[in-house]
C-alpha cells in the first residue's frame, strides 16, 4: 500500500436505470488501519440521494424503493460523486461488492484513478467453502463481529449495504494484504464450484479434462477463468478454439 493513507472507502450505489449518470443514491463506509496494524470499521459513513436527471424505471424503483419525487432536489451525479469518491486526505483504495457495477459509474475521472477492491472476488478466494457469496448471504453465513443488525437495514439501500460490505472488507484485510486483495480484484472471479448446468455444484477438481476444456472455452469470463486455473494447476495444456471455426484449435 506504500505510504498512502490507511483508509479504504467502501462504496455502494443504487441506480434508476442503465445510463452512465443514472445513480440515485450513493453510500459510503470507511475501513481504517490502526497503529496496531488491525483494520477496523470506522465511524465515517453516510449516504446521499442523487438526481439521475430523468425518471427512474419501475424495475429499479422496485429494488430500492426510492421515488422520483425524493431525488428531484438532489445534486446530480457529477457534482456529488467527487466529494464522496475523493475525500480530504485521500484513500488507499475504493471497494465494493461486485465492484464492476460501481466502476461503471465511478469512472477514473471522478475517482482520481483510485484502485478498486472487489469484495465478491476476494470472498471467493478467502472463503471458498461457503455456499454463496452475495453481500447479504455473507452477512448471515459469516455473521461478522460488530455488525449492528439494524444499521445494515434496509437492504438494497446504499448506506446500509456499504456498512455491511465494510465488515466483510475489514475481515478480509485482517487476513490478506491490500496488494493481495487488489491483485485478486483485477482477475476474473475464481469460482470454487461450477455455477450452472449438469455439473452445477461440483468442484473443478472433480471434472474430467474434456469437461474442463469445454468450460475453459465458454462465454462466461468467471467460469472460463476458473476452469483455466484448474487446468493450469494440473499442468495440462489448454485447447483454445478459434472463434468461428471450432475445428481449428491451439494449445497454450
Amino acid at each position: 500500500m506504500g505510504t498512502g493513507p490507511a483508509r479504504i472507502r467502501v462504496i455502494d450505489l443504487e441506480t434508476g436505470g442503465n445510463g452512465p449518470e443514472d445513480v440515485c443514491e450513493i453510500g459510503w463506509q470507511d475501513v481504517c488501519q490502526g497503529r496496531d496494524g488491525v483494520w477496523r470499521v470506522d465511524d465515517e459513513r453516510g449516504a446521499a440521494l442523487v438526481n439521475p436527471g430523468r425518471p427512474m424505471s419501475p424495475d429499479t424503483i422496485a429494488i430500492h424503493h426510492i421515488l422520483d419525487a425524493q431525488v428531484a432536489g438532489a445534486p446530480f451525479w457529477k457534482t456529488i460523486a467527487p466529494t464522496v469518491l475523493r475525500p480530504d486526505g485521500g484513500v488507499a483504495a475504493l471497494a465494493a461488492h461486485r465492484a464492476a457495477f460501481e466502476q461503471r459509474y465511478c469512472r477514473p475521472g471522478l475517482t482520481g484513478g483510485a484502485d478498486w477492491i472487489c469484495t465478491w472476488k476476494c470472498a471467493l478466494r478467502l472463503w471458498p467453502d461457503l455456499p454463496r457469496f452475495s453481500n447479504q448471504m455473507l452477512r448471515y453465513l459469516r455473521q461478522p463481529e460488530g455488525l449492528v443488525h439494524e444499521d445494515g437495514l434496509p437492504a438494497h439501500r446504499a448506506g446500509p449495504d456499504a456498512y455491511v460490505t465494510a465488515h466483510h472488507l475489514r475481515d478480509m484485510l485482517n487476513e490478506a494484504s491490500v496488494p493481495q486483495l487488489l491483485a485478486w480484484s483485477q482477475d476474473p472471479g475464481l469460482l470454487p464450484r461450477v455455477p450452472a448446468g449438469p455439473a452445477r455444484g461440483r468442484p473443478w477438481t472433480a471434472l474430467d479434462r474434456d469437461t474442463l476444456q469445454g468450460f475453459a472455452n465458454g462465454r462466461d469470463v468467471d467460469v472460463r477463468f476458473s476452469a483455466q486455473c484448474e487446468l493450469r494447476r494440473r499442468g495440462e495444456s489448454l485447447l483454445v478454439e478459434h472463434e468461428g471455426d471450432p475445428q481449428q484449435a491451439m494449445l497454450i
